[in-house]
């Protein structure tokens, strides 16, 4: 039975015990009313000073009843209990995120688009794989490393933060997204090894050919899962500048190249979502992070240190105190 902190009681049922406490406390107080005599005498001068120590004779029985509470407490046995732990990863997970920065994903068919929505929830997957090695690709016309692979997540939700359109030449070359990410995994000795790629359209530029891509992954044995954002139908696109060089967006039908995707999870042996919105972009990476658990053997230490010798100690003392009491100051005392 856990009380605060790191005290326990061993024996709990023995807490029972207390509800004797008071029906003994009626049992003294019955019979101490019965054993009290009456005398009638013309004057109680002579008796000033015993009459005080009549009146607190009951404080004996007090001293039995806290000896005995501290006898029940003691059979509780309450102990300190401090756990320490040890983890041991035995199957560690490489994963690098594949993340298309072309213009299209300041689309505002996700809030407030489709880029900063992702950075929210990349952010919380990553802060969910503390036993994991994270590295991350971005990519447009043509892609980049923009994390190696490491176990450092504050490094890797920083460069998170810091995503943003503009950094990489117009376009979407999904292969090249692909290829960069392949090659961050050649060489890992992790015993599981996966990409998550997201793209908000079609590869149109870029030298390597997605399926091209997709079978040097095979080869190596990484499992690759597809994520296509956007919504169904139609959405507001970045279109051109006005003359304080903000953003013009249009209305423009969203386009994604699905069976590509499909093809590329399907071969590697991951599996292809789609995210039409925020809370689907966030349901989409917890299931990920279900699908792909790192495994970690927890050890557990315990030092129990015993409190219940104090408790003995203590209701010792208190019978040793009353019977003191009893066959001294209040031996003539009825």
């Amino acid at each position: 039975m856990k009380l605060w902190n790191n005290l326990e009681l061993t024996n709990p049922e023995f807490l029972w015990l207390f509800l004797l406490i008071p029906l003994i406390a009626i049992w003294y107080y019955v019979v101490r009313k019965k054993d009290k005599a009456t005398l009638t005498i013309s004057s109680t001068k002579g008796f000033e000073g015993s009459s005080v120590l009549a009146k607190l004779k009951p404080l004996l029985n007090v001293l039995r009843l806290l000896a005995l509470s501290a006898l029940i407490l003691a059979m509780t046995r309450p102990r300190n209990v401090e756990v320490s732990k040890k983890t041991k990863t035995t199957s560690g997970i490489d994963i690098v995120m594949a993340i298309d920065i072309s213009a299209s994903m300041l689309a505002r068919d996700l809030r407030p688009n489709r880029l900063e929505a992702l950075k929210v929830v990349a952010k919380d997957f990553v802060s969910q794989r503390p036993n994991d090695r994270i590295g991350i690709v971005v990519y447009a016309g043509e892609s980049f490393t923009q994390t190696p692979i490491t176990s450092d997540k504050r490094i890797v939700m920083n460069t998170i933060s810091r995503l943003k359109w503009g950094d990489l030449d117009g376009g979407t070359a999904i292969g090249m997204g692909l290829g960069s990410a392949v090659n961050r995994l050649k060489d890992s000795k992790a015993k599981s090894k996966v990409i998550i790629l997201l793209t908000d359209g079609v590869n149109n530029s870029g030298f390597i050919d997605p399926k091209t891509a997709t079978e040097l992954a095979k080869e190596l044995e990484i499992k690759v899962y597809t994520i296509g954002i956007g919504t169904n139908g139609r959405a507001e696109f970045p279109v051109a500048r006005d003359i304080n060089g903000r953003l013009i967006f249009k209305m423009q039908p969203v386009e994604i190249d699905e069976p590509l995707l499909k093809f590329i999870a399907n071969e590697t042996e991951g599996k292809y979502f789609r995210a039409t919105d925020n809370e689907k972009l966030a349901s989409i990476y917890d299931e990920i992070n279900k699908l792909e658990k790192t495994e970690v053997e927890e050890f557990k230490y315990y030092n129990y240190q015993e409190r219940y010798r104090p408790l003995v100690l203590l209701a010792g003392f208190l019978i040793l105190f009353e019977m003191l009491l009893r066959n001294t100051i209040f031996k003539s005392f009825i």
